[in-house]
């Protein structure tokens, strides 16, 4: 995906499962970035008539489908956990139609900046030469797991599964540039929140300054 058209600074969230990625990009959102949310891309890709869903059906057959045509999520989590080719043609599919959904969604921002919300940005490999800085939100592993127990109503070896297909929290951390911890102290967000938004803008009218032939 190529950067749209003017200095407009590209900021890419990640996390862990559970470390609360929707939270945090909510709370940017309302301070004025533009949020593109994967993850809410992919879903729209794969609700009844979506567009990877005559895809889907055709690769993997009627019984990875809701009857109202949707994709059958847990039944392709399984799926895709259990077997590597799965997972493999289950991204060709999906992936270039997540870009370009991001695409569209980026060159229409009219935010101060632009924040992609990725879960597996570290994980692709195919994100970080798009992006100016990588913000990780992070918490504990036992709170990711009781959250998503908590939520999605999996068992701890199901989380402690999609967990293992994630790279480890110390590299997670370690590719970022910014880091916010959400240790379930929700009225310690919005500080950490604020300060980066700070910092972005500061970095956004820098760029500001610059001729955009130069960037």
């Amino acid at each position: 995906m190529d950067q749209p058209q003017g200095p407009l600074l590209h900021i890419g969230l990640t996390g862990g499962i559970g470390c609360g990625k929707s939270t945090v990009a909510d709370m940017f959102a309302a301070l004025g970035a533009t949020v593109v949310d994967t993850d809410l891309i992919a879903h729209a890709m794969t609700i009844p008539g979506g567009p990877a869903m005559a895809a889907i059906a055709a690769q993997f057959g009627a019984p990875y489908l809701l009857d109202d045509g949707a994709l059958d999520r847990i039944k392709m989590r399984a799926l895709v956990f259990s077997d590597p080719g799965a997972k493999l043609r289950l991204e060709a599919i999906l992936h270039p139609l997540i870009r370009a959904g991001a695409e569209q969604e980026a060159q229409a921002a009219t935010g101060a900046y632009l924040m992609f919300v990725v879960p597996l940005l570290i994980e692709s490999g195919n994100w970080r030469h798009r992006l100016a800085r990588v913000l990780a939100i992070d918490c504990p592993e036992a709170l990711q797991i009781a959250r998503v127990m908590a939520r999605n109503g999996m068992q701890e070896a199901q989380v402690k599964a999609i967990m293992a297909a994630q790279v480890t929290r110390p590299v997670r951390l370690a590719a970022a540039d910014d880091v916010i911890t959400n240790d379930d102290k929700i009225t310690a967000l919005a500080p950490q929140v604020e300060a980066l938004h700070r910092l972005y803008m500061a970095i956004s009218a820098g760029m500001a300054r610059i001729p955009s032939e130069d960037l």
